[in-house]
């Protein structure tokens, strides 16, 4: 339900449909007044007043709404531009600007049902000031909403604010893979033997899993799912989804509910793919280190928030969590070497030529070999190595390798290649 939820988010048409429909209910709340029998308690506005604001909200919130959908395809170019484009359905999921385009259509909307009303006399005193106090209710919520907007649209669509939504997402993604719990299942190795493959019936990207629906569906059948693809996979009718684990599995199972709990795509999502969104880090921080652009300050910052990111993800499960993981359905847990080769594998080789850049990455590794889990550590310390031997082959002038040799040396033992 929260994958759905999500999904409808990014969609640009769902809130403003929903706030034209609240507007045009408000206006028929008039009516429902009228019928309390309130014609002697209210003030009898008379008709040519709201018709005079309702005019003006119709006459200029088009005009702004038309402005606001500029400037968020300006400021989506511009992620696109300057971050990368795997950035884009975060940018275009930003909740100010849905909603700021959202009360500009709704109180337009408001404004026309209002005036057709209100010229054919649908409405009594006590409707009238009904829909007089929503209508400076309406003026009110808009210019709060635009002064808002106006604000945040100076940064939609900003480097820093990109790289700090695709951050924020990533961390979100993490939170759903405990490795006492991956996805909410139990966390096994992957079993040998036996077992019936489940597949894909067409080509596609796994977007998310319904582990809920796994264990019902294991529940039913008594039976265990061992998730042989995570979100992030490409599958194909060659590659198993799962695997079906059952001591009646000669009775024959109905697999076409294992099939649905997997919600496959032309694209990748940001939802339960946290490797997805370490890519898309590492895509603007290779960006930056391009010779066109010459940002080494950019990709120092994605290198250590990556960095936060996986040390946080990985301590922080350290500490326990009371959640009790699901019984029938398996998932594996993420290998720590994909995570590294995800986040740093790219700009290890684009950076090689900046020094700075090639100090602070050994910092930022050197964050994860400290007080983290042993696959964590190696991981990081054989990541470390690379990007010391890329530099040591890149590199003619003694004294820059020797900085990069010294961040390397101050946290890390020397590790042989593998």
């Amino acid at each position: 339900m929260k994958f759905t939820v999500d999904r409808l988010r990014q969609m640009l048409w769902v809130k403003p449909l929903g706030y034209a429909l609240i507007a045009t209910a408000v206006v028929f709340l008039g009516q429902v007044a009228d019928n309390l029998a309130l014609q002697e308690i209210v003030p009898n506005i008379s008709p040519g007043t709201i018709e005079k604001l309702l005019t003006v909200i119709s006459a200029s919130m088009l005009g702004v709404a038309t402005f606001a959908v500029a400037s968020m395809v300006a400021a989506y170019a511009s992620a696109g531009g300057n971050a990368t484009p795997r950035a884009f359905s975060l940018i275009i999921a930003d909740g100010m600007s849905q909603t700021a385009l959202s009360s500009f259509v709704g109180a337009f909307i408001f404004s026309i049902v209002g005036l057709i009303a209100l010229s054919v006399g649908y409405f009594g005193i006590a409707g009238r000031f009904t829909l007089f106090v929503f209508t400076l209710i309406t003026f009110a919520w808009v210019i709060v909403t635009f002064v808002r907007w106006v604000d945040n649209i100076a940064r939609l669509g900003r480097l820093g604010d990109t790289i700090t939504k695709v951050e924020h997402a990533t961390r979100k993604a993490f939170a759903q893979w405990p490795a006492h719990a991956p996805l909410g299942a139990a966390a096994v190795g992957p079993r040998t033997g036996g077992g019936i493959d489940v597949f894909a019936e067409k080509c596609a990207f796994i977007q998310h899993i319904d582990i809920d629906c796994l264990e019902k569906w294991a529940n039913d059948n008594e039976a265990e799912v061992l998730v042989f693809s995570h979100p992030g996979a490409l599958v194909d009718p060659a590659r198993p989804l799962a695997k079906v684990f059952s001591d009646n599995a000669e009775r024959g199972f109905d697999f076409d509910k294992v099939r649905d709990a997997f919600v496959l795509g032309d694209a990748r999502s940001y939802s339960s793919d946290p490797r997805f969104g370490l890519i898309a880090l590492s895509e603007i921080a290779s960006r930056a280190l391009s010779p066109g652009i010459n940002d080494p300050g950019t990709a120092i910052d994605v290198t250590v928030r990556m960095a936060k990111i996986i040390r946080d993800w990985d301590t922080q499960d350290w500490i326990g969590n009371p959640y009790e993981p699901r019984k029938r359905v398996i998932v594996r847990a993420l290998e720590a070497a994909d995570i590294i080769e995800d986040a740093f594998g790219a700009i290890s080789k684009d950076g090689v030529d900046s020094v700075e850049f090639g100090v602070w990455l050994q910092k930022s590794l050197s964050l994860l070999t400290i007080g983290t889990s042993q696959k964590l550590s190696c991981a990081a310390q054989q990541q470390a190595f690379l990007s010391l031997e890329r530099a040591r082959k890149k590199l003619d002038f003694a004294p820059d390798f020797k900085r990069i040799e010294k961040a390397y040396g101050d946290k890390l033992e020397p590790y042989p290649p593998i």
